[in-house]
């Protein structure tokens, strides 16, 4: 039984970069690898952390960019960030 709860939640969880508007979820992970924009992953998270963007906390997006669909608008529990795809993708969420 708890393969089976297991295999569910990993199909459940994705990058919030994925979403599209209108995803309502909870933050369930921050894991930065390596950055295009030439910043440290470990900058990436701390900043993100700073943001708001904490384990368990809920998540909505709000909005996308017109071309590319970036930046994302996005509202953590009571506070809309708008945030770079890219950054998104660190963000898991179930």
């Amino acid at each position: 039984m708890t393969d089976t709860l297991t295999s569910v939640k990993a199909i459940e969880r994705m990058p919030l970069g994925l979403a599209r508007p209108g995803f309502r979820g909870h933050i369930d992970a921050i894991t930065v690898a390596g950055d295009a924009s030439g910043t440290a992953p470990g900058e990436v998270e701390r900043r993100l952390l700073e943001l708001g963007f904490v384990e368990g906390a809920s998540v909505e997006v709000l909005h996308e960019g017109p071309l590319g669909r970036d930046p994302i608008a996005v509202r953590v529990n009571d506070t809309t960030i708008a945030l770079r795809r890219r950054e998104a993708m660190a963000i898991m969420v179930t």
